[in-house]
């Protein structure tokens, strides 16, 4: 893979893609985002949330106030321009999954230099089942993921040499700091970022050197020579914590005893948060498919059923596990850049939810780590540039593409099923 100058890869070629991508990703996830006509799932917390922001008899939210705000009012302001109905509630979640995908595409250009993988990284991300789901219903974690995406994205670029680094890392804090206004879970790639740059800085400060440095290593004695202390402050500290603090502006204004109060019980409501749940489960099982969670089942006509199952898709989940171990091998042993980069990425966005006080889980909050991993997988088919590799990336995607087709049934509620198809897509008892 190419470690040319950013530029090489950042051209008119390159933007006009990921425009491309983000027009065809929109209208894709548009068709038939409008059944069922009415809220399912989470919509019926989030919904009214969302159209309580535009009743001006209500100074202060009183609904899903376990949650920053962010997230909901984009909703509102979609209610507002399209109308209270099933479009109204979902085209901004469908805008923000094509954007997701467009930050995938980002993330592979920082990452490979080389939009062949960025764009096969793309196609496999869209391929995941998950995002798909998550990008035509109205919840909070198809917002934090394009931000979270778009934030990794700038952060990456900022590895290579040549780039304006000051101003992606000030980037990149503005949008985890949009992240968690969505959702506090956006901290985890945040908080990864402090740590590797707080872990390059002290190897800078011991004057590290690698006995035999090369250009794609993760860590160079040069890297990022142009930030100072105050540059530091401003992307990790003041920058994402003035994008977290003004979407709240609107409700609370500049009140620092109703801002504080609302930060306490967001807290206080999702650690304590306990009640049991059909679909409940633990993070250790989320990227082996082991309980999906089921949005919807209902009868729309005779034997035909509207069903959306947050399903991953298995063929990309199952071997996202192997791709990341193999990153993990090639920073260890290779030192490359783009390895250690998604190690660190997918570690955070995954096992950060093993720090949380949280009782409870579901395995829809692994949508950003197995987004992240399309990126792994790419990494792997892209380490080389023999025929049989080439031909084995096609054969993934068509097999991706045939599991994602089989799925549909129960991903979509507008193509619906059968009880008979129900029960062939039941491949084990645990997806019940």
């Amino acid at each position: 893979m190419s470690d040319t100058h950013p530029n090489a890869g950042m051209d008119w070629r390159a933007a006009a893609t990921g425009l491309l991508i983000f027009l065809l990703g929109y209208f894709a996830l548009l068709i038939g985002i409008d059944s069922p006509d009415h809220p399912y799932f989470d919509e019926t917390h989030y919904v009214p949330a969302a159209r309580q922001l535009l009743q001006s008899h209500f100074a202060i939210p009183t609904l899903n106030l376990e949650h920053p705000p962010l997230a909901k009012e984009l909703m509102a302001a979609s209610i507002w321009l399209f109308g209270d109905n099933p479009f109204g509630w979902r085209t901004m979640s469908a805008l923000f999954g094509a954007l997701a995908l467009t930050g995938v595409y980002l993330c592979g250009l920082a990452l490979f230099g080389d939009r062949r993988p960025a764009l096969w990284a793309t196609a496999v991300a869209a391929l995941n089942q998950m995002l798909f789901v998550q990008a035509r219903l109205a919840m909070l974690d198809i917002y934090v993921l394009a931000f979270v995406l778009w934030g990794l994205a700038a952060f990456m670029m900022s590895f290579r040499s040549g780039t304006r680094t000051r101003a992606l890392l000030h980037a990149a804090g503005f949008c985890f700091g949009l992240a968690c206004a969505c959702k506090w879970s956006g901290v985890f790639a945040w908080g990864m970022c402090i740590a590797v740059i707080a872990a390059v800085l002290v190897l800078q400060r011991w004057d590290t050197r690698f006995g035999d440095p090369g250009p794609a290593d993760w860590y160079r004695p040069t890297l990022w020579a142009e930030m100072r202390a105050r540059d530091w402050l401003l992307c990790l500290g003041l920058v994402p914590l003035a994008a977290y603090l003004v979407v709240w502006l609107p409700i609370y204004g500049l009140s620092p005893g109703a801002l504080w109060e609302a930060q306490r019980r967001i807290f206080h409501d999702n650690a304590t948060l306990a009640t049991p749940h059909p679909y409940m489960s633990a993070w250790p099982g989320w990227p082996f498919v082991v309980r999906p969670v089921w949005f919807l089942f209902e009868k729309s006509a005779d034997d035909r059923f509207s069903a959306v199952l947050s399903l991953g898709n298995p063929v990309v989940f199952w071997s996202a596990v192997a791709a990341v171990l193999v990153c993990l091998r090639d920073w260890i042993v290779t030192r490359r850049r783009e390895a250690f980069l998604i190690v660190a990425s997918y570690a955070a966005l995954y096992l950060g939810w093993m720090m949380l006080p949280r009782a409870i889980g579901f395995s829809f909050y692994y949508l950003p780590a197995a987004t992240v991993a399309s990126l792994a997988l790419a990494h792997c088919f892209y380490r080389s540039e023999t025929k049989g590799w080439r031909w084995a990336r096609w054969m993934f995607l068509a097999a991706a593409a045939g599991c994602f087709l089989l799925l549909l049934p129960i991903s979509a509620a507008s193509v619906g099923t059968s009880l008979s198809g129900y029960e062939r897509l039941m491949w084990f008892a645990s997806w019940r």
